[in-house]
């Protein structure tokens, strides 16, 4: 008699499952935060897997597109010129905001926006009340919150558009020679409702906008206030120019500037809250015939979390950058133009260390993110703590891993040649065009090609191109100019950049690192040393296997990441 047999069913994957195990294959979650993801599961009774997914560092924009793909919903980057004002009007605003949702019109089409669908049972409620079709839709917190207090801002600067025409600046005059000013009228300005409003509002749609910078201009007839998104500006709004003087106040009073001082270049720094955010703004003025500029670069904490295999490294440069920051003596550098990612690199080589078992310490200008089991020191060229005396300070600290925000001079690039020659790792950066050309600059600089050969082991010159916004894509064939710019390379499909209402029109949303990774070996050490031209040693690099900029750039193309026209922007 032949034993009963019992077929196993195959157990039914569960929501939270799903959403992680999409998560995963989009690698927007490695196994790291997955273990604190599971932590915090069993210790968080009741809270969503959305909820707890956000928290533990995994973006929101991310989990919910993937919440979305599962339950057959749409995702939308929504923006206030999305909102339907008539329905929040028979909705009611204090409702709206009790439950967190926003209702919008996109393609004229009515939607409610939440941040979770748990809410989306409500919809049945508010079709009945308000009696027109309105479907659902996912959107963040983050822009749902901002879109109802710009709603909230927007009534009351309405109300008081006529005083903010009518306003007295005349303490604001532009020429330079003239440096009176009447303190207390400019602070009285500066802390009035409406610049109060405008300068508020202008940050909080930066934080919601994942702007980079924010910069208010004076103009000749009005103030124009632009934003860098993912790399490039856009205009924003503009506002009049008799306003500009006081925003410019405001913005100092916050950053605990000298409102008086108009003829020099300050900096100061603001920290706050912003839609549930801890962000770092770094201001920056400098004046100019119509009056001063101001510049607020904004620094998120949530930048640090990435780890380097969420930058955009090719599997064979990730490998070689790994082997290279493990080694227990030598230079690093990270080369590129300012705001390229240098940084948010550098940090994630940190993270990826045993910072239990070595003592790594920084030098920086400024400190831009503080960093657990870190020591960082921070620049004061006014008290003489410059790089090289705070790197020389360190070195009596017993260091295993330096980093060293710049080097900008002869006598700093001595110290790290030093620090690197007697068995300490030291990582820092320079701004220079490529890989190669970066050995050449330190032997500008005034070190012997020598010690530069010998201490040197790589550098990784970088840049940030745009991703082209999954949600619109389309994938075509290269026309003939698109061929020409390839450069011999031959690809059927290209990604083509469309434009949505998910990336703002611009048809990208996010960044990615394109990088030149140079290694060096012995016979480039040995090039190096009889100090080569920028050319020959470029092409020599290249023949020991280099990959440039544009090369790996069109990588990215061929994995349908960006468009040619990104790499073609900037590379050269």
């Amino acid at each position: 008699m032949k034993p009963l047999t019992t077929t196993q069913q195959k157990p039914v994957e569960s929501h939270a499952d799903k959403l992680i195990n999409l998560l995963m294959e989009r690698e927007y979650l490695n196994k790291e935060v997955l273990a604190l993801v599971r932590r915090s599961q069993r210790q968080s009774r009741g809270r969503t897997n959305s909820a707890i997914l956000v928290d533990s560092g995994v973006g929101e924009e991310y989990v919910l597109q993937a919440v979305a793909d599962i339950t057959n919903l749409q995702f939308a980057k929504i923006t206030i010129e999305h909102v339907a004002l008539g329905l929040i009007e028979r909705l009611g605003f204090g409702w709206c905001k009790e439950h967190t949702i926003v209702p919008v019109c996109i393609d004229g089409k009515n939607y409610l926006a939440s941040t979770s669908i748990d809410e989306l049972f409500l919809t049945d409620d508010i079709r009945h009340e308000v009696g027109v079709g309105i479907g659902q839709l996912l959107s963040t917190r983050g822009d749902i919150l901002s879109i109802l207090e710009c709603v909230e801002q927007e009534s009351d600067l309405t109300c008081q558009k006529g005083s903010v025409e009518e306003y007295d600046t005349s303490v604001y005059d532009t020429d330079l020679k003239n440096t009176s000013i009447d303190l207390e009228a400019a602070a009285a300005d500066a802390d009035s409702s409406p610049v109060v409003r405008l300068v508020g509002e202008m940050i909080t749609r930066a934080v919601r906008e994942d702007a980079s910078d924010v910069h208010f201009e004076s103009g000749d007839e009005c103030s124009h206030i632009r934003f860098r998104i993912d790399g490039v500006l856009h205009a924003l709004m503009e506002s009049p120019q008799k306003l500009h003087g006081a925003v410019v106040s405001r913005i100092k009073i916050l950053a605990n500037l000298d409102i008086a001082e108009r003829r020099l270049p300050q900096d100061g720094r603001i920290r706050a809250t912003v839609l549930g955010r801890p962000i770092d703004l770094r201001v920056s003025t400098v004046p100019t015939p119509r009056g001063e500029k101001v510049v607020m670069r904004l620094l998120d904490n949530r930048n640090i979390r990435i780890g380097l295999d969420e930058l955009g490294f090719r599997d064979d440069s990730l490998a070689s950058w790994k082997h290279e920051i493990a080694s227990p003596h030598g230079i690093l550098l990270v080369t590129g133009p300012t705001g390229c990612g240098k940084t948010t690199t550098l940090y994630s080589s940190l993270q990826q260390m045993d910072r239990k078992q070595l003592n790594i310490s920084t030098v920086e200008d400024p400190v831009e993110y503080e960093l657990p089991g870190i020591t960082q020191i921070q620049v004061h060229d006014k008290i003489d703590m410059t790089f090289s005396r705070a790197l020389r300070a360190l070195l009596r600290q017993d260091p295993d891993v330096v980093l060293l925000g710049e080097i900008r001079d002869m006598e700093t690039a001595s110290v790290a040649i030093q620090a690197a020659m007697t068995g300490h790792l030291v990582l820092s950066t320079l701004h220079t065009n490529d890989a190669p050309s970066s050995l050449t600059r330190l032997i500008n600089i005034g070190i012997e090609p020598f010690l530069v050969a010998s201490a040197v082991n790589g550098v990784l010159a970088q840049r940030l191109a745009r991703r082209v916004c999954p949600k619109c894509v389309q994938m075509k064939t290269p026309t003939q100019e698109e061929s020409v710019a390839l450069e011999g390379y031959e690809f059927e499909k290209i990604p083509h950049a469309v434009g949505c209402t998910s990336c703002r029109g611009s048809g990208y949303s996010g960044r990615l690192g394109i990088y030149e990774l140079l290694i060096m070996d012995d016979e480039l050490r040995d090039a190096i040393a009889s100090n080569p031209t920028i050319t020959s040693f470029r092409n020599l690099a290249i023949e020991r296997g280099m990959k440039n900029l544009r090369h790996d750039g069109f990588a990215k193309v061929a994995d349908g990441l960006t468009t040619i026209d990104e790499i073609a922007r900037l590379t050269a």
